[in-house]
């Protein structure tokens, strides 16, 4: 962004599907769309550790993690 650091996002969950057909009588998703594409990875599964060179890694527990790497690259970095 501003200072042209180049920031990794991934996002971290249960690792189940979230994509398919939902079925408003069971409340579950249906179909085979989610075998390959689950929408997130799990902790344990996750390539951002610090083993693999990451720093200063943030966990954003909802929403967009645009406003954390804003804080970030901004010229206050200490306001995260």
């Amino acid at each position: 962004m501003r200072t042209g650091k180049v920031y990794y996002v991934e996002p971290i969950g249960n690792g189940h599907s979230a994509w398919g057909d939902f079925d408003p009588v069971t409340k579950k998703y249906t179909g085979n769309y989610g075998n390959k594409h689950r929408g997130s990875v799990t902790e344990k599964e996750s390539i951002i550790t610090e083993e693999n060179g990451f720093k200063n890694i943030q966990l954003v527990e909802r929403g967009s993690p645009y406003h954390i790497i804003e804080q970030m690259d901004s010229k206050y970095p200490d306001k995260i």
